[in-house]
């Protein structure tokens, strides 16, 4: 495969360089890397995995296989956990182009963090020793969307349930319709994804003593990142070594 013939050699971000990586070493596909990733190795194994995504070099040969599906039910060991949106153009293990058992994946719209999502991101860092875990929004979504018309526009949801989620993105972006964005609905939109994940980043990094602990003693990195439906791409904007 010629790597010109994608963009490579002009495309941001070191593009050329994961594909050369992952042509030498197809490790992430092959499942050759250790498993006990420090959150800095599995962060860019997601980043490197990211970048075949979104230029369209994404390996066919995912780990699917039978064999691959015995070698795990003796058990996993995932070296990331998202906590991402329900969104069905957001799934974790495509655009970060891995394959089962790489991901410990929770879904839920809004990306937003209720006791169920901190309960099972405590869950795979004590279980599992996994030592990163990304907050993933996702340009467009509709969680905040649905947020900005109830608070702007009064469109509320008869369902409480849809409700709930709402009332708990409503804290993130509230201050934000103080400012000039307020007059600038795209802006708006796009400013609030931010602000929601970054309020669901710091609930999980101070609303759990548990991965307040791992986080101060044993290396737990919480990373909030933003998916673009546009590029394809992911930009580790909020606590991310290195910038996104």
């Amino acid at each position: 495969m010629d790597p010109a013939r994608f963009g490579l050699i002009t495309h941001p971000g070191g593009a050329l360089a994961a594909w050369i990586h992952w042509r030498v070493n197809p490790c992430p596909r092959d499942h050759c890397m250790p498993t006990k990733l420090s959150a800095l190795e599995a962060l860019e194994r997601l980043r490197e995995g990211n970048l075949r995504f979104a230029n369209n070099l994404s390996n066919p040969d995912k780990p699917l296989s039978h064999q691959r599906r015995e070698e795990l039910m003796s058990g996993q060991e995932p070296f990331a956990i998202i906590l991402g949106c329900s969104d069905s153009r957001v799934p974790a293990e495509i655009i970060f182009d891995q394959g089962l058992g790489d991901l410990f994946v929770i879904r839920v719209a809004g990306n937003i963090v209720a006791p169920s999502q901190v309960g099972s991101v405590e869950f795979a860092v004590s279980r599992y020793h996994t030592r990163l875990v990304i907050v993933l929004g996702h340009s467009r979504c509709g969680a905040v969307t649905a947020t900005l018309e109830t608070l702007l526009d009064g469109e509320g949801t008869e369902s409480r349930n849809v409700a709930a989620i709402v009332n708990r993105v409503m804290p993130a972006v509230r201050g934000l319709l103080d400012t000039e964005l307020r007059h600038d609905r795209p802006a708006l939109l796009r400013a609030s994804v931010r602000a929601n994940v970054r309020a669901s980043v710091d609930h999980l990094r101070h609303g759990s003593a548990i991965i307040e602990s791992l986080i101060q003693d044993d290396g737990l990195v919480v990373i909030g990142a933003e998916y673009s439906l546009e590029s394809g791409m992911v930009d580790f904007f909020d606590g991310a070594p290195g910038g996104s």
